[in-house]
């Protein structure tokens, strides 16, 4: 049985990972940062990729994440009237091995999703919600595509 409980009840549950509005933005204006690393690190991964049917694979989670980037730059934008700055140009960290990088971009995706989830519970409800909703299941879709790549790539499958 579905149990409806009184608005007054449900105005004071606050979830245990509720998030501020101006933390959440500050997670937002870092995310422009990590969707960039991202970005640099898919294209060593795709110079190293055996064939190129995982290359194809790898680029549109690259270009996925470009994608979030604009996204990420244009909802801090319009939230806050203010251009996310301070992104740096570094160079990622290098990639040791084809599946060492496999494997830090499947658990990079996933952290992804986390960090992601903190910030939609900061977020007004409408279009930024709905923005940033999308972009987790595209961080969720990307991780189950590296761990198909991983299980390619594993010496057990060989």
């Amino acid at each position: 049985m579905y149990m409806v409980y009184p608005y007054w009840f449900r105005s004071q549950f606050v979830p245990i990972w509720a998030t501020s509005t101006p933390d959440a933005l500050e997670l937002m204006r870092n995310s422009v940062q990590g969707e960039r690393n991202d970005e640099l690190f898919y294209d060593q991964l795709i110079r190293l990729a055996p064939n190129p049917e995982q290359a194809e694979v790898i680029t549109s989670i690259r270009n996925d994440e470009r994608g979030h980037n604009q996204m990420f730059r244009q909802m801090y934008r319009e939230l806050t009237g203010h251009e996310v700055t301070g992104v740096s140009n570094e160079a990622p960290e290098q990639v040791t091995s084809y599946t060492a990088g496999l494997q830090k971009a499947f658990q990079g995706e996933l952290s992804a999703v986390e960090k992601y989830r903190k910030i939609w519970f900061g977020l007004p409800y409408g279009v930024y919600k709905d923005t940033l909703y999308g972009i987790i299941l595209d961080e969720q879709k990307h991780a189950s595509k590296y761990n198909n790549l991983l299980l390619l790539n594993s010496a057990a499958y060989r």
